[in-house]
């Protein structure tokens, strides 16, 4: 699990290194910091949900968010995030409006995604962990960025992180046998959606219950595992 705790702990400094930062920045600056992920994280996004070809997987994607949203507004996921967040704000005492809404959102943006699956079965498979090391990069500069506005509520997502990866580079040979091509394009597509629904949450476009469709990631997998 090299990997994943290097990718925790890029995201531990490089929350650090923003929260530093924070105070300086005027408020001006730190909304058009925000604005700038925003739209990365939608262009990122967007790249992913245009993997799929043809109907038949489009078809799946849409199926896999109605059929996953309900699942996880039924199991009240994003409720229970912003609750463990909520804990996490009181045991630190923490006075920043942003400590929840930073926890969650970056949760969701470094669990959500290809990369995060795909680095996590190679490390438990092969033993190689460079997807993750890349994926530490990436993590660790955007968290720079996203504490630096958003504070030390960032920091906190390394736990998900840490659970999320972890448990599937520990299962991966299980995983593996399942995860065809066509069922990553699938994968792929589907969280690349709720990605750039992230993306407009951040911009405060639309309230998009993004931790509630997080489900929709499995039932991609399963119905692109039954019908492709």
């Amino acid at each position: 699990m090299t990997g994943t705790f290097v990718n925790v702990l890029a995201i531990i400094v490089g929350s650090f290194f923003g929260v530093l930062f924070r105070g300086r920045f005027t408020d001006n600056i730190q909304k058009i910091v925000m604005q700038g992920i925003s739209l990365a994280v939608i262009i990122i996004g967007l790249e992913m949900a245009l993997s799929i070809e043809g109907s038949n997987e489009l078809l799946i994607v849409i199926f896999s968010l109605v059929i996953g949203g309900i699942c996880g507004e039924l199991l009240k996921i994003e409720k229970h995030l912003e609750e463990f967040g909520e804990k996490i704000k009181g045991k630190f005492e923490s006075k920043n409006e942003l400590f929840v809404q930073g926890f969650v959102q970056a949760s969701l943006i470094y669990c959500v995604g290809a990369m995060a699956i795909m680095g996590a079965i190679q490390e438990g498979i092969q033993g190689d962990a460079s997807l993750l090391f890349t994926k530490s990069l990436l993590d660790g500069t955007t968290a720079i960025a996203f504490a630096s506005t958003a504070g030390i509520g960032v920091m906190f997502s390394a736990i998900p992180v840490l659970i999320y990866q972890g448990a599937i580079t520990l299962f991966a040979s299980q995983v593996e046998l399942i995860l065809t091509p066509a069922v990553i394009s699938q994968l792929t597509a589907t969280g690349g959606l709720l990605i750039v629904g992230i993306g407009l949450n951040i911009l405060e476009v639309a309230k998009i219950k993004v931790g509630n469709m997080l489900p929709s990631i499995l039932v991609a997998v399963i119905l692109s595992y039954l019908i492709l």
